[in-house]
């Protein structure tokens, strides 16, 4: 076996060892994201390293002349597969985390590929202290400020929108005015508001208290 690795063949003892560093790597990360039941898991980012690995060791030994050439191309192809995970649900964008997970296990790869290991390895733990952590962080975040978007539907009664603009800065709310229509003796608006769940719930039960509301969205 130590003489068809080390012989004149294509796999080498180094080689062997780059691949099983990307399947550890890569597999902490996959990990992670399996245990979080996200798009791409543990046997995608396996794939991920593995082929960048793969990739970056044929193109240091087949590119003599510019050993760059196939490892440059990673970059590119693995943004198509990120932007494949992207998607907008209703007024969210999701799946840029996921993206960005893939994007980073690549390089992760390319760096093993190139016999940087110990950078590949610092950087999988920045990159696992960060999915594990930072998910505490947003939650911290969000209870004290977070963003929705409102909108009032009601019969025009020669009057506007106003005077519901301050009901939001009485639940605490800091706002952003959007577009008003009156269309048909129907007037709508709406608006991004920014505050603490508790402001946000506030402001949402005095407004489904308000019969004159036609539709409001929240």
């Amino acid at each position: 076996m130590e003489q068809l690795i080390e012989g004149n063949h294509f796999l080498t003892q180094s080689e062997v060892y780059k691949f099983l560093l990307a399947i550890l790597l890569c597999g902490f990360i996959g990990f992670e994201r399996e245990l979080r039941a996200k798009q791409a898991g543990l046997k995608t980012m396996i794939m991920i390293g593995l082929g960048s690995t793969l990739f970056t060791v044929l193109s240091v030994k087949i590119g003599l002349s510019s050993q760059d050439r196939i490892a440059s191309n990673i970059v590119t192809g693995i943004g198509f597969l990120g932007a494949g995970v992207i998607f907008k649900e209703d007024n969210h964008v999701r799946g840029l985390t996921t993206a960005c997970v893939i994007w980073i296990v690549a390089a992760i790869g390319m760096a093993i590929g190139a016999g940087y290991s110990e950078q590949a390895i610092g950087v999988t733990i920045v990159v696992l202290l960060a999915l594990i952590l930072f998910p505490y962080v947003e939650d911290f975040v969000q209870k004290r400020s977070t963003s929705r978007v409102y909108k009032i539907v009601k019969k025009y009664e020669d009057e506007g929108l106003d005077s519901y603009e301050e009901h939001f800065k009485i639940a605490g709310l800091k706002l952003s005015r959007g577009p008003q229509n009156l269309c048909e003796g129907i007037i709508s608006g709406t608006w991004i508001a920014a505050g603490s769940q508790k402001s946000h719930k506030l402001f949402v039960d005095h407004m489904l208290q308000d019969e004159k509301i036609l539709e409001f969205q929240f």
